[in-house]
């Protein structure tokens, strides 16, 4: 059984670039546009892991974070947010938020990999 994982960008080429590094992982990846999205799929997807960019019109990453943190369908998913952005204070927001761990666009695609793997158990 492969990884499930919910990769939120709102940038198309992010999304597929995660998509490909991803899938060509093994993993299974479903893709969302920014945070509302990404919630109104949450039900469906069921995913083992969630992947987020901070910066996003409609709903950005912390309001994505505390959202799944407070709801029922996935409260204890992990959480790993990939942006551009590398601030300790938005790193400690995140965190306060319930993000389980930090990776720094652009990625290493095999650090990618290797960090959802530590922090998904797989």
């Amino acid at each position: 059984m492969s990884l499930r994982i919910l990769a939120i960008d709102d940038s198309l080429t992010m999304r597929e670039m995660l998509r490909q590094t991803l899938t060509e992982a093994g993993f299974d990846v479903v893709l969302a546009e920014d945070g509302i999205d990404g919630l109104n799929q949450l039900p469906d997807v069921a995913p083992d892991l969630i992947l987020t960019d901070l910066n996003m019109p409609n709903m950005d990453g912390f309001g994505l974070i505390e959202a799944v943190r407070k709801g029922d369908i996935a409260p204890r998913v992990p959480i790993l947010v990939l942006t551009t952005e590398s601030a300790t204070t938005l790193k400690e927001r995140a965190r306060q938020a319930g993000a389980t761990g930090w990776i720094t666009k652009p990625f290493d695609e095999q650090s990618l990999v290797s960090t959802i793997r530590r922090v998904a158990a797989v």
